[in-house]
């Protein structure tokens, strides 16, 4: 049993996340692949996924450890929706960093010395996980991805609305029950071990997740203790299967670009993960005040919602949004 403990303090700073990254959801279907779970939800995903792993994606499959916790790639890689930025959050992790990570992890024996290089900081190490990484989630991830990131909205977007409407004591008991029961001041859910977590005042980040190995899970970056844990909760509510936009290329005459512009489509795009003005003028590549214009036109269009996260604004997409990313058929900006 997992028993979490919030003191008022930590109540005030719970909040949802769109998401644990891409990094830390290739790894999480590694783990799931490897376990003998049978999900109904993942059972055709597993078919098709379980016979087409190989070389080229040994160097990570290789670090998934014989028992116990596993790799926090969050920690390592970020939980960016971008592939690319979290190679390089690798490249640029200190090499401190990363034996602290692999310390007292039971990898196995025969893939001991590959762990160890990693760990080490190895150059070429650090290349070969990288390009294992974008392997398996070209074969894991990125078919079915179009799927998961709807899932992954709807619900983030479902718990955002929960929380404003009802404050996080209606969040927390609206959290995979009857899995998950809030017992004021203790969050408790299923869990392989008894474990007691205090939240100190940091707040709890409540993240759902599409290759979630388990009902739950907790993650908290035990090197940096100022940051808030994690719990993860699974998205999906129907089977995972690899399928692009609702109607194929050609079915309609329109697609997202034309019913909104380029930039707009690419911004209602980035919202599906959640995203502040900064992070969406950094994925457009445009200044904050017109990422900010943006925002405001897909907003009054009741496309995204928008709040305030600390000292950031939050931009997530709407159910109305969402639907228009399912339905019309989109290019990749």
């Amino acid at each position: 049993m997992l028993r979490i403990h919030f003191t008022a303090e930590d109540l005030a700073r719970t909040r949802v996340a769109a998401t644990i990254g891409v990094a830390a959801e290739t790894y999480y279907s590694l783990e799931l692949l490897r376990g003998s779970g049978d999900s109904p939800h993942f059972r055709s995903w597993r078919s098709a996924v379980a016979g087409r792993m190989g070389a080229n994606t040994r160097p990570l499959t290789s670090l998934l450890p014989v028992r116990g916790p596993g790799l926090d790639l969050l920690a390592l890689m970020g939980d960016g929706p971008s592939l690319e930025h979290a190679v390089d959050n690798l490249f640029h992790a200190p090499a401190a960093r990363l034996r602290r990570e692999f310390a007292g992890i039971d990898f196995p024996l025969e893939h001991l010395p590959w762990a160890r290089r990693v760990s080490e900081g190895d150059r070429e190490a650090r290349r070969e996980l990288a390009e294992a990484l974008r392997a398996c989630h070209r074969l894991a991830v990125e078919p079915y991805w179009h799927k998961g990131r709807s899932e992954l909205a709807a619900l983030s977007s479902r718990y955002t609305n929960v929380l404003l409407e009802g404050g996080v004591d209606l969040l927390l008991r609206s959290l995979c029950a009857p899995l998950v029961r809030w017992r004021p001041p203790v969050l408790e859910a299923p869990y392989p071990r008894g474990v007691e977590v205090h939240l100190r005042g940091r707040g709890l980040i409540i993240t759902p997740t599409v290759f979630s190995p388990r009902a739950v899970s907790l993650l908290w970056d035990p090197l940096d203790t100022t940051q808030p844990p994690r719990l993860t909760v699974p998205a999906l509510r129907e089977p995972l299967a690899g399928a692009g936009p609702s109607f194929a290329a050609g079915s309609s005459g329109r697609n997202l670009e034309s019913l909104l512009g380029r930039t707009r489509a690419a911004a209602l795009r980035v919202t599906a993960e959640g995203s502040t003005t900064t992070e969406l003028a950094r994925r457009l590549n445009v200044s904050a005040a017109a990422a900010s214009q943006h925002a405001k036109v897909l907003r009054n269009a009741d496309l995204i919602t928008t709040s305030r996260r600390g000292g950031s604004v939050l931009h997530r997409i709407t159910p109305l949004g969402l639907a228009l990313l399912r339905t019309v058929t989109t290019t990749e900006p």
